[in-house]
């Protein structure tokens, strides 16, 4: 099947990405946590690296990127966010982030709407951002549905891993989509779970539709890998005690694959959070009590939870743009300079952005880092990708480069300079 796709590619003229590209000369950043390395070359071939670092030789034939004077990384990992699911925010039509009256909340699959020439994909792409991680918000229900990860890629097929997670809302919007309070949200995930137990024992005889029945047909299948260990199940909570609660959900489910996301005030249990092997994605400019389970919200957060052990990714929290997370990163090293406050490294704050968001969601042999055998998406930048001066100048996915255009560069070309009689009929003198 491969070999038919490779033929197919060729035969319309599309590169099938079976060149081997050397990028030499610049500053190159793996995204592992280590420190950047200056003079680096790294080597891609079919669509994957093929090695990274300093003194690599440049294989024969290969095409030569010259980087000199610039830093190459792995293109950011986005999450968890909606990119692909909305143009515009208040335009119904265009919005697929909730679905408010439907009878399915655990069973829909963001990746049948996926967008992959939508306006913002373009806009994030410029900004080096190579792979998302996408959910839609809970509505009708704890429960949001089952995630993707896609990439930016200018192509038709954005999806990398289709059902890549299940998202479910508890704290304060979990007991408020519950009916009102923490214990009608853990009431229902626990009889959600024991609907989807009893559909595995018996499909056949599942009633999805009775009286008494919180889930669908759809919904009970879609929770089984839950269950079972195959399909992580991302809790957004914030609050301490709301995480200590979460955290006890792997001993009455041993094979729960648990990932917290928000856990604003998890630097406060960072070590039961480590001694539970839970993963984590937090917001890393969140320092305000912006809600009352939030009151402990700090920016130290991110590194108190790394010094204690835990992997822990930047969470894109809807502030501007997903390309933003290279200003929170920064943040984050710049915070690590204030006396009493706990940021992180460079190449760890890289590595939020990049390697670690791909850890958490177990896609780490695959993306977000420039180890060898994982997907080629590299980013050339004109300089150090976390200080808000520096821009890609180039951008691969998959090996393949990337177009840098968007509406937002076509705008912002279109009125730089406007000369008489260039403007649209609407902008008369």
């Amino acid at each position: 099947m491969k070999a038919l796709l490779l033929a197919a590619a060729a035969l319309l003229g599309a590169p099938a990405a079976a060149q081997t590209i050397a990028i030499t000369g610049g500053t190159v950043a793996i995204g592992d946590g280590s420190a950047p390395i200056p003079g680096g070359t790294v080597v891609l071939r079919d669509g994957r690296i093929v090695a990274a670092g300093r003194g690599i030789a440049v294989p024969a034939g290969a095409e030569t990127i010259d980087a000199t004077g610039k830093w190459v990384t792995p293109g950011i990992v986005a999450g968890i966010g909606s990119l692909g699911l909305v143009d515009a925010g208040g335009v119904g039509e265009s919005n697929d982030t909730r679905a408010r009256t439907t009878p399915f909340n655990a069973a829909l699959d963001v990746s049948t709407a996926i967008n992959p020439n939508g306006v913002i994909i373009g806009n994030e792409r410029a900004g080096g951002v190579t792979r998302a991680i996408v959910s839609e918000d809970a509505a009708g229900s704890i429960f949001a549905g089952q995630g993707a990860i896609i990439d930016l890629g200018d192509d038709a097929d954005p999806v990398t891993r289709p059902r890549a997670f299940q998202y479910v809302e508890l704290g304060e919007a979990g007991a408020e989509r519950a009916g009102g309070s923490r214990p009608a949200a853990y009431a229902l995930l626990f009889d959600a779970f024991a609907q989807a137990a009893d559909y595995r024992r018996n499909p056949a005889g599942f009633d999805g539709r009775s009286r008494d029945a919180l889930l669908t047909r759809a919904d009970a299948q879609a929770l089984l890998p839950v269950l079972d260990g195959a399909m992580p199940l991302v809790v957004h909570v914030e609050r301490a005690s709301d995480i200590r609660q979460v955290l006890t959900l792997t001993r009455r489910y041993p094979r729960l694959k648990l990932v917290l996301a928000g856990a604003g005030e998890g630097w406060l249990v960072a070590r039961e959070i480590a001694a539970a092997r839970v993963p984590v994605m937090a917001s890393a400019i969140a320092d305000l009590p912006a809600s009352f389970e939030q009151l402990a919200a700090t920016e130290s957060n991110i590194g108190r939870l790394q010094r204690a052990g835990v992997t822990v990714g930047v969470l894109f929290d809807g502030s501007g743009g997903e390309h933003n997370l290279t200003q929170f990163a920064g943040n984050l090293v710049a915070i690590n300079k204030i006396p009493g406050a706990a940021g992180l490294e460079w190449g760890q704050a890289l590595a939020a952005i990049t390697s670690r968001p791909a850890e958490v969601m177990g896609m780490g042999a695959e993306i977000g880092s420039l180890r060898p055998g994982r997907r080629a998406d590299v980013v050339i930048w004109d300089g150090d990708p976390l200080e808000l001066s520096s821009i890609p100048v180039r951008v691969l996915i998959d090996g393949r480069a990337q177009p840098l255009r968007s509406r937002q560069t076509r705008l912002r070309d279109r009125y730089l300079t406007p000369e008489e009689g260039a403007l649209p009929k609407a902008y008369t003198r």
